[in-house]
Parts: structure tokens; C-alpha cells; sequence
């Protein structure tokens, strides 16, 4: 289909999945208010008891509407065998949302979803960065896959901080996905971006609802899987530098703990966007720096993809991720400084 004709299905896709989602929280947080409270504690940006579960009106659009364009598409098509793991990692994190589970199961479960991932939910002749998909390559992207879940969760821990990274990833890869006419992905991108417009009324601060585990891990494999799409269509620059902010945020914050011996898998207040809330930021200058932050990143993703092919692309490759990386070490820094220096 061309991107003329694309891209009106994919805004009315948007459009119907962020009314559909918006509706489904309405009818389903007195569920969640009764089964799925998130209470405060030490390690919380919240202080009072506040519903989790709302990735789950984000998640159902989504398979609606892969269900009514696939017309009978195999479960184990690269897009199916995609969101058979997202419907795994969603029950998994339905119940651990509400009877906590064994950091052990959670990560096997993960891997296990993750293979879906790199395994069918890949095309054929993969390549990342010129690398073939090799029985070497394999293992690694699917811990990157396994690492990319885990951090998405990590980072939805302040009101509108998964909105104000997601909606940005999301509007670019619906955009770039159509241009180059590949439509289940841009279709996968689209409800997810309606879903987050849907989700954001309710999760602006003080929010009255959070993803929660049953939202974050599924969207987190989906995000892996349209970038991981995006860098095979020979984007990889445009790829990481979409969700460079939280892959550098995460990982930093995982190898520093690390070296100090505490358990990565526990719960902590030691990312730097929850350190910018302790040094004196008010919550809503995090998501707009955050925001305006992966609309740069955004940019320089778009200067890249639309440099792929030509002689000056590896020039323009390393310029952007330079910039990006530049950027993202700029508020980082300005994170874990009190307001006031």
C-alpha cells in the first residue's frame, strides 16, 4: 500500500486505539483499584495508593487490530509470533502485578518471549549493522531483547515518564514504517502510539494509573521488536538512537549498582530521572525535559534513516549518534545535580 493511502488508515488506527483504550481503563480501574493497588514504600515516586494494570487498555487495541488486518495470519508470522510473546509477558506481569513471582520465573518467562522475538518474529536474512543473524549474533539479541524489557519496565517509575518516551519512539516509527510501506509494523506502532494517547489523561501527574508490569513488559518486547525491524530495514543509527535515553539511563544505573553489590533485580529510587526528583525537580520538568530530549533524538533518528543508502551515510551515522549521546549525557548530568547548580 503506499504511504499516501497508509497513512490515513494508520491516523484513524490511532485515533480508534486511543478512544478504545481510554474507555477500556474507565471500565476496568475499579478492577484494578480492588485487585491491583500499588501501595507506596521507600522505593515509590508515588504517596498515595494508586491502580496499576493500565498497560492492558493499551495491549487490546493492539491485538484487535493485528487480528482484523492479518485475515488469518499464523500466530508464528514475524508480527503473530511477536505478540503471542507480548500476550505471555502480559499475563506474566498481570499476576505478578498482583502476587509477586520469583525474580527466576519472571526471567525465564522473559527469555522464553524474547525467542518469539528474535526467532519468528524476525524476517529472514536479518542483519544488524552488516552481521548476519548467526548462531553467535543470536544469543546476544536475545539478551539485548531480554535487557530491553527489563529497562522499559525500570523506567515507568514517575507519572508520564513512559508516555513522554514512548509517544515520540512510537509517532516516528509509525511514520518511517509507512514510508517505507511496511505495514504490519507501522500498524503495531500506530495502536500502540493511540494507546498511549489514551493512557496519558490518566497517568498525567498525580497520576491515577499505572502501567504496570502487565503493560510495561509486553510494550517493552513490542518497542524491542519495531526497532530491531527498523535497524534491519537498514536504519541500525536510527534504531538505538530512538530509545537512547532510557537504554543509557538503565544501563548506567544497572552496571553502577552492580559494582556496588546490591541485587539489579530489586526495586530502587537510583535512576537518574527518580535522582532529579530527589535534587529538586518537580515531576512534570522531568517528563518535559525527557520529552523534549527524544524529540532531538527523534530528529537526529529521521537525518540518519533519510541519509541510509547514500555515500555519506556512515558519516551521518556517526554524527547523530555522537549528537544523541552528547545530548544524552547533558541531562543526565543536569539529573543528578540539585535544581538549584
Amino acid at each position: 500500500m503506499p504511504a499516501t493511502q497508509l497513512f490515513p488508515v494508520l491516523a484513524g488506527v490511532a485515533a480508534v486505539a486511543a478512544v478504545a483504550a481510554a474507555l477500556l481503563i474507565v471500565i476496568l480501574r475499579p478492577l484494578l483499584v480492588r485487585y491491583a493497588l500499588a501501595r507506596p514504600n521507600a522505593r515509590s515516586s508515588h504517596r498515595v495508593p494508586t491502580p496499576q494494570g493500565g498497560g492492558i487498555a493499551i495491549l487490546i487495541p493492539v491485538l484487535v487490530f493485528w487480528l482484523v488486518f492479518s485475515r488469518g495470519e499464523p500466530w508464528l508470522s514475524p508480527t503473530g509470533a511477536v505478540l503471542l510473546g507480548a500476550l505471555v509477558l502480559a499475563v506474566l506481569g498481570g499476576v505478578d502485578d498482583i502476587h509477586p513471582l520469583p525474580a527466576s520465573l519472571r526471567l525465564a518467562v522473559q527469555a522464553a518471549a524474547a525467542f518469539l522475538a528474535v526467532g519468528p518474529g524476525l524476517p529472514q536474512g536479518f542483519h544488524l549493522w552488516g552481521l548476519a543473524l548467526t548462531p553467535m549474533l543470536s544469543p546476544l539479541l536475545l539478551l539485548g531483547v531480554v535487557w530491553f524489557v527489563n529497562l522499559y519496565n525500570f523506567m515507568d517509575g514517575l507519572d508520564w515518564m513512559a508516555v513522554s518516551e514512548s509517544a515520540p519512539v512510537l509517532a516516528v516509527l509509525t511514520v518511517l514504517f509507512a514510508l517505507d510501506g511496511d505495514f504490519f509494523p507501522a500498524l503495531i506502532a500506530a495502536a500502540l502510539l493511540g494507546g498511549f494517547i489514551g493512557f496519558a489523561w490518566f497517568n498525567k501527574p498525580v497520576a491515577r494509573l499505572f502501567l504496570g508490569d502487565v503493560g510495561t513488559l509486553p510494550i517493552g518486547l513490542s518497542l524491542a521488536w519495531l526497532l530491531l525491524v527498523l535497524a534491519d530495514s537498514g536504519a541500525p543509527a536510527a534504531a538505538l538512537l530512538l530509545p537512547l535515553y532510557y537504554v543509557c539511563d538503565a544501563t548506567l544505573t544497572l552496571f553502577i549498582r552492580l559494582r556496588a553489590g546490591k541485587k539489579v533485580w530489586e526495586a530502587h529510587r537510583e535512576h537518574w530521572y527518580q535522582r532529579a526528583t530527589d535534587n529538586g525537580y518537580p515531576v512534570l520538568r522531568v517528563d518535559a525535559t525527557v520529552f523534549g530530549l527524544n524529540m532531538l533524538l527523534a530528529a537526529l533518528a529521521v537525518v540518519s534513516w533519510a541519509c541510509g543508502g547514500s555515500p555519506w551515510s556512515p558519516v551521518v551515522d556517526i554524527v547523530t549518534l555522537a549528537m544523541g549521546f552528547a545530548a544524552v549525557a547533558f541531562v543526565l548530568r543536569r539529573f543528578g545535580r540539585p535544581v538549584s547548580s
